[in-house]
């Protein structure tokens, strides 16, 4: 028999546990369910079962996280590219709903994502944003998808709506079985694509950001897989910006100051990754799942994001917490620009490597191209 290096018994013990877990979860529910039995079911101890996952919220975000992922990665069938925001916004919504549980005899074992999200103001502060990333993705992508937007228009406050809508139908669907109805759900949202909610950027504090700093320095970051697209990505040219959890809206600060052809790499980063790095991958599946079937893939490509402590250190982000923010300009396999801090992801995204400065902001004139 051949033996087992200790990574990789590690690896089949993590596999066992989550197996376990996930019996375990949709036989009981988060509440009931029991570590120990856990441990029975995966055949390990109590002790085997921590030293891969901190506590039982941590382990059920993971499970969560698998099952999203490989429901991501099944076969599907092609979606019909919408021709209006309205029928983006219905398909967007139509992908939403399918996954509650709407009639109180279909249990679904993320029935209690919900209230383990709001038993812990840290956790939920970290969803609020991971909700706020989502409503730039898909902001975006109704900007790109309409043939004439107006100039200065944004998207993204019609995004948050139809967010907010699916939120509170699916924790309706929770407490009230039977109540929610999806054909209504889907109405709603294809409604919200009309609203005029007077969005517009730049945000005003754009003006106020420092330039980023040119430098020249070498670059060696890996290649790395791209958890939204779910495709390996070489990480060699345009804007890397490391972020923590409770930052992830600068996101679209960076998506609007850079060049259409320049790439935008995230790395999301937190001091509690066992427990909330799942929590990332669960939000950014969901959200694949919804715009893949909605919204052409031209209109949501941007960005990548990667759940990877090395490029994090390759970056400059050796020590990390919730609110870093590090960004670089990478060109020529070297790094030609930096900034850290608040501001760092729209500072490096308009800088521009041939004049050696940040640039004038151009996304008031045309953010849905950005």
């Amino acid at each position: 028999m051949v033996r087992l290096s200790r990574v990789q018994q590690q690896e089949r013990n993590r596999a066992r546990v989550l197996t376990a877990a996930r019996e375990e979860f949709a036989e009981r529910g988060f509440r009931d369910a029991k570590i120990d039995r856990i441990a029975d079911r995966a055949e390990l101890t109590r002790g085997a079962v921590y030293s891969n996952f901190p506590g039982k919220r941590a382990l059920y975000l993971a499970v969560l996280a698998e099952a999203a992922e490989a429901a991501e990665r099944a076969p599907q069938g092609e979606a019909a590219d919408p021709v209006s925001a309205s029928e983006a916004l219905g398909a967007f919504a139509r992908a939403w709903v399918a996954r509650l549980p709407l009639t109180g005899a279909d249990e679904r074992m993320g029935a209690e994502l919900t209230a383990e999200v709001t038993a812990d103001p840290r956790v939920g502060r970290v969803y609020a944003q991971l909700t706020s990333l989502q409503a730039v993705l898909v902001g975006l992508a109704l900007e790109r998808l309409e043939a004439a937007p107006e100039s200065g228009q944004r998207r993204v406050r019609v995004a948050e709506s139809v967010l907010t809508t699916l939120h509170g139908a699916g924790q309706l669907a929770v407490a009230a079985p039977g109540f929610t109805d999806p054909f209504t759900v889907i109405r709603s949202c294809e409604r919200l694509a009309g609203l005029d909610l007077d969005d517009s950027w730049p945000l005003p504090h754009i003006a106020h950001i420092p330039a980023a700093r040119p430098v020249d320095e070498p670059w060696s970051g890996p290649s790395a897989l791209d958890v939204l697209h779910q495709e390996s990505v070489r990480i060699d040219e345009g804007v890397v910006v490391v972020l923590g959890l409770h930052r992830l809206e600068a996101v679209e600060e960076a998506l609007r100051a850079a060049p259409e052809d320049v790439p935008v790499t995230i790395v999301p980063v937190t001091a509690e990754s066992a427990e909330l790095l799942p929590l990332v991958r669960l939000v950014l599946a969901e959200l694949r799942g919804g715009l893949s079937r909605s919204f052409p893939a031209r209109t949501w490509a941007r960005p990548r994001i990667v759940l990877d402590s090395g490029l994090a250190a390759a970056a400059g982000a050796v020590e990390f917490d919730d609110d870093t923010e590090i960004a670089l300009r990478l060109q020529g396999g070297r790094i030609v620009a930096r900034s850290q801090g608040r501001g760092a992801a729209h500072a490096v995204a308009a800088f521009s490597p041939e004049v050696g400065t940040t640039t004038q902001d151009s996304s008031a004139d045309t953010p849905s191209h950005r």
